[in-house]
């Protein structure tokens, strides 16, 4: 959780330098994310992630340095080769497949890698993380009504921060989200995603469920978002100031650390963590800064087969391009 939060505000930095020209980050989902992926197998479970699920990634294997790759558009990052926005992590080895731009579309592919998981006999579960805004989409509906009729290894994982963007949750959703898994013949479980160690419980619980061939779960983790949608959104036109210190009031990290000083743990080893997540995260991006810019001769790589790409190519040198 130190170490996401670390790199997270180090993002914020980078792209008020106008080094990165998008940000999005997990701050204040810090403790859903960990506690859930935590209590995944990682690189067996497919996880498919959103744009906020930078700790999850953190938790599951990705380093620093390769989410600074990314957020630089830095040719080395290993997601998309600096051809996407930060935070769509794309993984295979560690089973953590390419997400989309669109809310919501990766929600199927969850529910059609649990049947994968069905048809081949394995019990990997499917994860999918999302926004309480994706629940008002189709993709939504389809997923877990599928899921829910052939009872597959699913386990769904709404970060319900009230707001998607700037749309509150009760415009958005006419009932609770977690009681829309009744709807799908699942359960719905309501949980404190500022609680690390609720949401790991909760997960566990659900994928044990899952690979038992109990079928799937809808788990509503209530977390808070602590900065804007994005470095491009100004959250004051829609977010009083009383609400953003009720936000802060709930930030999960200062709450754990509390927690952990009660338990007996020493300041000065929790001292230690942060200096060193710190540290972690200012050389990750040090290294990030001194990886090469992809070369502009590779612009339209990927876009189309390779004969096809000279022929778009010779049209713009002919006109000087």
């Amino acid at each position: 959780m130190l170490l996401a939060r670390a790199v997270d505000e180090l993002m914020w930095v980078v792209g008020a330098q106008g080094k990165a020209h998008f940000v999005l980050t997990s701050r204040g989902h810090e403790a859903a994310q960990v506690g859930a992926a935590a209590a995944l197998r990682a690189g067996w479970d497919y996880v498919f992630t959103y744009y906020r699920s930078m700790a999850v990634a953190l938790q599951l294997g990705v380093s620093a340095e390769d989410i600074f790759l990314s957020v630089l558009a830095r040719r080395d990052d290993p997601f998309a080769g600096g051809r996407q926005l930060p935070n769509h992590i794309s993984v295979p080895r560690l089973r953590l497949p390419t997400g989309s731009s669109s809310v919501g579309t990766h929600i199927p592919h969850a529910t059609g890698a649990g049947y994968a998981a069905r048809v081949l006999g394995q019990d990997f579960v499917a994860v999918a993380f999302f926004g309480d805004g994706a629940t008002a989409k189709g993709d939504f509906h389809e997923a877990l009504t599928i899921a829910g009729i052939w009872k597959l290894p699913v386990v769904f994982i709404c970060e319900n921060n009230g707001l998607a963007i700037s749309v509150p949750t009760h415009l958005e959703s006419p009932a609770p989200i977690h009681l829309k898994g009744a709807g799908y013949g699942m359960p719905g479980v309501l949980v404190d995603g500022c609680d690390p160690l609720a949401v790991y419980r909760a997960v566990a619980a659900a994928a044990a469920r899952a690979r038992a061939g109990e079928g799937p779960t809808l788990i509503e983790a209530e977390v808070v978002r602590l900065v804007a949608h994005s470095n491009a959104d100004d959250q004051s036109v829609y977010r009083s100031a009383d609400e953003l210190a009720g936000a802060r009031a709930r930030d999960p990290l200062p709450r754990l650390r509390r927690r952990l000083v009660a338990a007996g743990t020493a300041e000065t080893l929790l001292g230690s963590w942060e200096a060193e997540a710190r540290a972690s995260a200012e050389a990750a991006l040090e290294a990030a800064e001194r990886a090469p810019e992809p070369a502009a001769a590779d612009a339209r790589r990927h876009l189309y087969p390779e004969s096809a790409a000279e022929a778009a190519r010779a049209p713009a040198a002919e006109a000087g391009a």
